[in-house]
C-alpha cells in the first residue's frame, strides 16, 4: 500500500504513546447542571492531543461517532503547532503560526494530525466511524494518512458537501464544496457480520452497523398483535439467480408450490427459510394466498432501507452561511466565529454514524455545533446521546460552552420553537490537570485516588471503567476485578500517608490478598509505594504481582 512520507514523520510516528496523561479537572463554575454519575456531557478546554490521552481511561473503545473539523491549512489564517516534541527540528516549529508562504506547512499539518488520529482511533468503538471535514488543501494527504492509520479497507466514502450556494464572479473558478472523509474502525468486520450470507440479512445485529439508519415507521403496523411489535411484509425474492437459492416453497395452508420469478432467487438458503417459517416470519400475503413474503419487524431493521447518496447538497444539509445565521441568532446578531458548520450537516453525520444512546466526540469543537446537533437530536427522538467537545482556544468558555449554555436554556426571539424554549441537557466543563509523571509524583504532585486507579487500570489491562472515580473497596486497596485479576491500589494522595506504616505491601497483607484472590479463582496485581516482604517470599506466595509506585505507573504488566 502506498504511504505518505512527510518531514518529521519519523519523529512523530509513535509520539502518541509518549504524550503524558493529564487528568480532567471539572470546573463547576463553568459547567451547567453537571451530573455526578460520571457520564455527563463534557466540554474540555485544552490541547486536544493531551485531552484525547486524558479520555482514554474512561472512553477507550466507547465512542461511536467522531466528527472533527481540523484546520484546513489554507494559509489565510495561521494555526499554531504546539506539541511538546523534544527534537530540534520540531522544536523550531513550535509556537509559530503556519501561513501560506511556509514551504513546510503541509509537513507541519501532517505532524499535527498524525498523533491525534492515532488517539482518536483508540477511542472509537468496534462499530464506530470517524468523519473529518476537509478541503482540497489537505484532502489528499489526509486520505493517505487515514489509509495508513485506519486501513484502506476501512474507507467508507469521500462525501462532497456543497458548502456554499452562491458563485464568486471575481475569480476564475468558484469553489463551492468541501469534503467530509469517512472511515470505519472495522468496516469489513461490520459488513461481514451484517452480511454473512443472504440468510443472515434479517438476523444481523443492527447495533453493529457502521452507519445505523434512523428507522422509518411508514408501512409498519401490528394487525395480529404480534408481541415482537410493528411489522410489514417485504418481498422474499431478490435479484440474480443462484442454484442454492432456488428451491420450492410450499404454502402450508393451500399446498401451492412457489418458485422464484424468472431472473430472481430467494433471499436466503432453504435451511434458513425453514428457520424463519418455524418462527412465523414467512407469510403468503396478508390473506394467506399470495407469494411468500418476509415478516420484517420495525425494531429489527438493519440499515438497508433507503440508500444514502454521497452528494450532500447545501439546500438540504445547510451551508456555511446557514451555520453563520444560526450562530448570529444565538449570540444576538454577533458573529463570534468564522465559517461555522451548519447544525443540519452535523446532525446528518450523527444520524449516519450513531444511535440514540451513543457517545459522540468532536476534538476540534470550534463554535460548538456538534453539541447543539446532539442536543437537538435528543430533543427530537428522546435519545440519550452524549457529547464530548475539546477546544484548545481561549474562546472554549465564551463561545463554545456559552453557545451550549444558551441552546440548553433557550434563546429568546429565534424562529425555531424548540431552540427558543431550550433543548435541555447539561455538561461538565473541564480543564487539564498536571501531567501524571514519575518525576512529578516524586516531587509530591500526587493525583487523586480515583484518577490514578482509572489510569492504572487502563495501562495495565486496557480496561475503561466507565466511571468518574474508582475507590478502594477494602483496606487492601481492591478497586476493580475482572474474570482473571483483582486490581489493588494501596495509596492515598498524601506524602505523609505514603511514608507511614499504612502504605507498604506487608507479608500479612500480601497473604490476605493472595488468599482472597485465589478463593475467587483470580490472580492479583498490587500497586503500592513500597513493600515489606522480600521478592522471594512474594514469589513463593504465587498469584500476586507487586508494582511499585510511581515507577510503574506507565508500565504494562506482562
Amino acid at each position: 500500500m502506498p504511504t505518505l512520507d512527510f518531514e518529521g514523520k519519523e519523529i512523530i510516528h509513535s509520539y502518541h504513546f509518549s504524550v503524558p496523561y493529564r487528568p480532567l479537572v471539572p470546573d463547576a463554575a463553568r459547567s451547567l447542571n453537571p451530573s455526578d454519575d460520571g457520564e455527563d456531557n463534557l466540554i474540555i478546554h485544552g490541547d486536544n492531543l493531551h485531552a484525547l490521552k486524558a479520555l482514554l481511561p474512561r472512553y477507550s473503545g466507547r465512542v461511536k461517532c467522531i466528527y472533527i473539523d481540523p484546520p484546513y491549512n489554507n494559509g489565510n489564517t495561521g494555526w499554531v503547532y504546539n506539541d511538546n516534541v523534544n527534537h530540534p527540528q520540531l522544536r523550531a516549529w513550535l509556537g509559530t503560526a503556519v501561513g501560506h508562504e511556509d514551504l513546510q506547512r503541509h509537513d507541519k499539518w501532517a505532524c499535527m494530525m498524525w498523533p491525534r488520529l492515532h488517539l482518536l482511533k483508540e477511542l472509537l468503538a468496534d462499530n464506530g466511524a470517524i468523519f473529518i471535514s476537509i478541503n482540497y488543501n489537505e484532502q489528499h494527504h489526509l486520505r493517505m494518512m487515514m489509509d495508513e492509520i485506519f486501513g484502506e479497507e476501512n474507507f467508507v466514502a469521500d462525501f462532497p458537501w456543497q458548502s456554499r450556494l452562491s458563485v464568486s464572479n471575481d475569480i476564475d473558478l468558484s469553489i463551492q464544496h468541501e469534503q467530509v472523509l469517512a472511515y470505519a474502525l472495522n468496516r469489513r468486520r461490520s459488513n461481514r457480520r451484517l452480511r454473512k450470507s443472504n440468510s443472515e440479512r434479517w438476523y444481523s445485529d443492527p447495533s453493529f452497523a457502521v452507519f445505523p439508519k434512523p428507522l422509518e415507521s411508514d408501512g409498519y403496523s401490528n394487525p395480529d398483535n404480534d408481541p415482537r411489535g410493528d411489522w410489514k411484509l417485504d418481498p422474499f425474492d431478490a435479484p440474480h439467480e443462484s442454484e442454492s437459492l432456488t428451491y420450492a416453497i410450499v404454502n402450508p395452508d393451500t399446498g401451492e408450490e412457489h418458485w422464484p420469478p424468472a431472473g430472481r432467487q430467494w433471499r436466503m438458503l432453504e435451511e434458513n427459510y425453514r428457520r424463519l417459517a418455524d418462527d412465523g416470519r414467512i407469510m403468503f400475503g396478508r390473506g394467506g394466498e399470495s407469494r411468500p413474503m418476509l415478516k420484517a419487524f420495525y425494531q429489527e431493521r438493519r440499515p438497508y432501507g433507503q440508500t444514502r447518496t454521497s452528494w450532500w447538497p447545501g439546500d438540504e444539509y445547510g451551508t456555511t452561511s446557514d451555520g453563520t445565521r444560526t450562530l448570529m441568532e444565538i449570540f444576538g446578531g454577533a458573529t463570534p466565529f468564522d465559517y461555522p458548520k451548519p447544525v443540519s450537516l452535523v446532525s446528518h453525520i450523527l444520524q449516519m454514524g450513531s444511535g440514540p444512546n451513543d457517545i459522540i466526540l468532536d476534538s476540534f469543537a470550534g463554535s460548538g455545533t456538534t453539541a447543539q446537533a446532539v442536543l437537538a437530536l435528543n430533543k427530537e427522538d428522546g435519545g440519550n446521546r452524549k457529547f464530548i467537545l475539546v477546544e484548545c482556544e481561549d474562546y472554549s468558555d465564551t463561545i463554545t460552552a456559552e453557545r451550549v449554555r444558551r441552546v440548553i436554556n433557550g434563546v429568546p426571539g429565534v424562529k425555531d420553537k424548540s431552540l427558543r424554549k431550550g433543548l435541555g441537557g447539561s455538561f461538565t466543563y473541564c480543564t487539564l490537570g498536571d501531567p501524571l509523571e514519575v518525576e512529578g509524583m516524586l516531587r509530591g504532585d500526587l493525583p487523586e485516588y480515583g484518577i490514578l486507579a482509572a489510569y492504572l487500570l487502563y495501562t495495565a489491562a486496557g480496561i475503561t471503567s466507565g466511571a468518574a472515580n474508582l475507590q478502594p473497596q477494602n483496606e487492601d486497596g481492591l478497586f476493580y476485578s475482572d474474570d482473571r485479576t483483582d486490581y489493588h491500589l494501596i495509596y492515598q494522595p498524601s506524602v505523609d500517608w505514603l511514608l507511614s506504616d499504612a502504605a507498604p505491601l506487608t507479608a500479612e497483607r500480601a497473604q490476605r490478598i493472595r488468599d482472597a484472590s485465589r478463593e475467587r479463582g483470580r490472580s492479583a496485581l498490587v500497586y503500592a509505594a513500597c513493600k515489606y516482604i522480600s521478592q522471594r517470599a512474594l514469589t513463593r506466595l504465587g498469584s500476586i504481582r507487586f508494582c511499585q509506585l510511581p515507577y510503574e505507573i506507565h508500565h504494562i504488566p506482562s
